[in-house]
């Protein structure tokens, strides 16, 4: 309670602690200078439904412009106190345009709560096949009169941290669910697999999804799976319909999702879909914050012949526990090899995890049951291991998502492994094809991939920040809140 105190005074001293000024473009906006943020962004216009202002946007004046000298809540609200507490940088013009977005969602999901059917205790409970069943003999449709949110942009940019940021903001009372694009895909599939023999699967589905949270947060929408990519536009077609509402980040535009992928103009009709139902906004921020972290030596060991070193680092940190081969329960009964294990540390060859067929999902089963993950031999990306640089691409991302610590040795530094991945834009540009230049000239192991070529800068600005002291901090933290650890496991 006093910490709850103290944070509030502070946060009301911040936001007092400004030096009035009449801007020339708002005498009727009454706009003020605020020296208690550090952002001084250029003036720009926004309009909401309840408001509209031109700001010299610093976050304390965002909310009170926005809101008077209330507060109501919300994701702007909430980023303008955790910067006057010290416990996030203010961003910067970009990032504080995208909380407009999602600010202005917040106000219409609250205005329109009834509409949208968000309090789980007023709406209808009926189960998804029941329901699909009833609809077979009264067809009903029923969108939201609220749109839903597509950001994209480059990475480290805080799409994820802002989306979470208005996660945690909406009441709790609310059907809604955040969730990794990954993770939903897979629940997708296996409930298909459930529903086998009905006549229209997906429509199930995206009924029983729909009864269980009707606003859906969906992190890092990556579409490279030729199965995902077919049935994304029913799938969400039937959502929609449902009154479902869509919040979502990507690195990608829209119109670039699945671009080069097979069959896709099968899933070009979903894009238009998506862009129907969700405001689309950029975020234009050059700045990777994840690189703004410190650097801490260690854990990431650049070099060949290094497995001797890094067998002992697993070891120091397993303490008394003598690691032994175990097995992982994944989805459907399939179980996944772990070599080592012990103590939440699992020890792994990059042959083992990366070259054999495995996916997203085995990684996920991997890190229910371990916090750490010890990987030999990471080699650098070429042509000829394109296929192992995509599975080590989801393997960062699915450890990212759960916050777990990454033990490796590696060939090159992150983005030295990555140096041969291009889009063909950059391989375009590289060195264009002329009638002096023939094929024979090109770059042997040059890997030219449009989707791992812009999956490449989120790997490498994430496992910059999972090595910094800053990332394994906060998962010290989080797995002494877990379980107790033996001593010595952190050192």
């Amino acid at each position: 309670m006093r910490k709850a105190i103290r944070a509030a005074a502070q946060f009301r001293q911040a936001w007092r602690c400004r030096e009035n000024f009449l801007s020339r473009q708002g005498r009727d906006y009454g706009l003020r200078k605020n020296h208690c943020f550090s952002s001084a962004v250029a003036i720009s216009a926004v309009s909401y439904p309840k408001y509209i202002t031109q700001r010299a946007f610093s976050v304390g004046e965002a909310a009170k412009i926005a809101y008077g000298e209330q507060s109501l809540g919300g994701p702007l609200v909430e980023y303008g106190r955790r910067v006057a507490v010290g416990e996030l940088v203010d961003g910067d013009a970009c990032q504080l345009n995208t909380l407009g977005e999602l600010q202005r969602l917040y106000d219409e999901l609250v205005e329109n709560e009834a509409a949208c059917k968000l309090d789980r205790y007023t709406a209808s409970e009926k189960a998804g096949r029941s329901r699909w069943l009833w609809s077979r003999f009264v067809p009903q449709s029923s969108y939201s009169p609220v749109k839903g949110l597509y950001l994209y942009g480059g990475v480290g940019t805080g799409k994820t941290m802002l989306m979470d940021l208005f996660f945690n903001q909406l009441p709790g009372n609310w059907r809604k669910k955040r969730i990794h694009f990954h993770d939903f895909m897979l629940n997708v599939h296996s409930r298909l697999r459930m529903h086998q023999g009905v006549a229209d699967p997906l429509e199930v589905v995206a009924g029983e999804l729909s009864d269980e949270a009707i606003l859906l947060c969906l992190d890092e929408f990556m579409v490279t799976d030729v199965a995902d990519a077919l049935i994304l536009n029913r799938l969400f077609g039937h959502l929609f319909s449902d009154g479902s509402i869509l919040v979502a980040t990507s690195n990608r535009a829209p119109d670039k999702l699945y671009e080069g992928g097979l069959q896709r103009d099968l899933f070009l009709p979903f894009i238009a879909t998506l862009k129907d139902r969700c405001a689309v906004h950029e975020i234009g921020s050059s700045v990777d914050y994840r690189k703004m972290t410190s650097a801490e030596e260690g854990f990431y060991f650049v070099g060949k012949h290094l497995s001797a070193i890094l067998k002992q680092k697993f070891q120091q940190l397993t303490g008394e526990a003598t690691p032994f081969p175990q097995e992982v329960e994944v989805v459907m009964g399939r179980k996944l090899q772990v070599p080592m294990g012990a103590n939440g540390c699992a020890y792994f060859s990059f042959k083992d995890l990366c070259e054999k067929p495995l996916g997203a999902a085995d990684y996920m089963g991997l890190f229910k049951k371990f916090h750490t993950l010890a990987l030999d031999g990471i080699p650098i990306f070429t042509v000829a291991n394109k296929t192992s640089a995509y599975r080590f691409v989801t393997l960062v991302d699915v450890m990212y998502e759960n916050r777990a610590r990454l033990l490796c040795t590696a060939e090159g530094t992150p983005f030295e492994l990555f140096k041969h991945v291009v889009t063909i834009s950059d391989a375009q540009q590289m060195a264009p094809r002329t009638s002096s230049r023939s094929r024979k000239h090109d770059i042997p192991d040059i890997c030219v991939d449009n989707e791992l070529g812009f999956a490449k800068d989120r790997t490498i600005s994430r496992l910059t920040e999972m090595n910094s002291r800053e990332y394994l901090g906060q998962f010290e933290e989080m797995v002494m809140e877990k379980q107790p650890l033996q001593e010595g496991a952190f050192t």
